[in-house]
């Protein structure tokens, strides 16, 4: 456990199961975290709605209101009839009405600190979501949930730990790797 051919094979039978995803591809992540892209205000936006929608709830469901609410989003209609959370419909809504501001002030920040800070301060996004939002968005960070502390603690010295010795190796980008982890913790890939 924790080498490379244990990390390959979780990522491998992931992706066999048709379960090789956030909410883009594992080779979209992968490809994303080492190639430093900016986005456009609409795909900050996409970005923003999905990991509001995937707090708190299955991946499954995230993904499926997310095309619902995106398709809405473009055509104008409202996003309530769709999802019924007040909280998490505004917050997306307001993302989507000022998503190119919300897009400029992020890259306008200088060092991931500062992008974090900016994007726990959108609307519905927080901490945790922000380093979730990061990740999606091409930072090489690890969004440290449930799941990751859990299997983090089974490693010596805790999860930042884990996450040196397998970027050491398997030469992946943390962020990735965390996406990785995540998954198969999720699945019950991996033994709790």
């Amino acid at each position: 456990m924790f080498d490379a051919k244990w990390f390959f094979n979780l990522e491998k039978r992931l992706v066999r199961a048709g379960l090789g995803s956030d909410l883009d591809s594992f080779d979209v992540i992968k490809k994303r975290l080492s190639s430093g892209e900016k986005f456009d205000a609409d795909e900050f936006a996409r970005q923003a709605a999905y990991v509001i929608l995937a707090g708190g709830f299955s991946q499954k469901t995230a993904k499926a209101k997310h095309v619902e609410i995106m398709d809405a989003l473009k055509k104008g209609a409202p996003l309530e009839n769709i999802f019924r959370n007040k909280n998490k419909t505004r917050a997306i809504q307001k993302i989507w009405n000022d998503r190119s501001a919300c897009r400029d002030g992020y890259y306008k920040c200088v060092g991931l600190d500062a992008k974090l800070d900016y994007l726990a301060k959108l609307p519905h996004i927080g901490k945790i979501t922000a380093n979730h939002l990061a990740r999606n968005l091409g930072e090489d960070i690890v969004k440290y949930d449930v799941w990751i502390m859990r299997l983090g603690s089974r490693f010596p010295g805790g999860a930042d730990k884990m996450f040196a010795h397998l970027v050491k190796e398997t030469g992946l980008p943390r962020g990735y790797i965390d996406v990785v982890l995540w998954k198969a913790m999720q699945q019950g890939l991996i033994n709790d």
